[in-house]
């Protein structure tokens, strides 16, 4: 695995080849990725349908982080039909080196100024969302970043303004949502990767957070402690913005 704490690589087999986690050579993401393109041969519009297929097909849910490094592989991802930014930026990954278009993987420490109060219990009250997670994909001659996390209807739910993405400018979480209210914060950038950094992102998990992030037990003795419902994250976003 290669690591540029700055810049960007080269394009080389590393950054087209099938892994562990961004396996599209079995069937599962070889087909999502194929089914998402279609008949285009345009590399950027590609990469933007691809986009759009991963943002929008996959729900976004935080409470499903887990220490299984099963669960960020691509195609672990298309069977659960939700995850969080991580498993969704392994599959955008996958998907595009599927159709020829050389990808590597982004991390970024970021804050989330809406996070609900259930997540943020989760986090033990921790402010930053460690190694959020998007995929760069090489598109005519030059790295794009795509961070394809929210889908549309919880973007429309909320009031936070989605992700686009048009092949050529870079695709990053929203500062503000449609209230003007902040929203995301990128407070450091840690790199790129030619492949998912499980091992990096377990250890400064487990150093950082509480269990309560990454392990379905303790996140339910969290709740019952606290007397709260295990409901979904858009559901408790709903009723926290609403009230209801």
């Amino acid at each position: 695995m290669e690591h540029f704490s700055e810049g960007y690589p080269e394009v080389r087999p590393l950054y087209t080849s099938a892994t562990y986690f961004l396996d599209f050579d079995v069937p599962e993401v070889h087909n999502f990725a194929i089914d998402a393109i279609g008949s285009t041969k345009n590399t950027r519009t590609k990469a933007t349908r691809l986009f759009y297929a991963v943002r929008d097909k996959i729900r976004y849910d935080p409470y499903s982080i887990s220490m299984d490094k099963k669960i960020y592989k691509a195609s672990s991802l298309i069977k659960a039909g939700q995850g969080f930014c991580l498993p969704k930026a392994n599959l955008l990954a996958a998907a595009a080196r599927a159709v020829n278009i050389p990808s590597c993987i982004g991390l970024s420490d970021v804050k989330n100024h809406l996070c609900t109060p259930r997540l943020k219990r989760m986090m033990g009250g921790k402010e930053l969302f460690l190694h959020h997670g998007y995929a760069l994909l090489y598109i005519e001659d030059k790295w794009v970043k795509a961070a394809p996390a929210f889908n549309i209807e919880l973007c429309e739910k909320f009031g936070v303004i989605p992700t686009e993405f048009d092949g050529e400018s870079d695709a990053l979480f929203q500062q503000f949502d449609a209230r003007n209210q902040l929203h995301i914060e990128y407070v450091r950038h840690h790199g790129v990767w030619s492949d998912f950094p499980f091992e990096r992102v377990a250890k400064d998990f487990k150093e950082y957070y509480p269990l309560s992030v990454y392990d379905e037990d303790a996140r339910v003795k969290v709740d019952a402690a606290l007397g709260s419902p295990n409901s979904t994250f858009e559901n408790e976003n709903l009723k926290q913005r609403t009230g209801y």
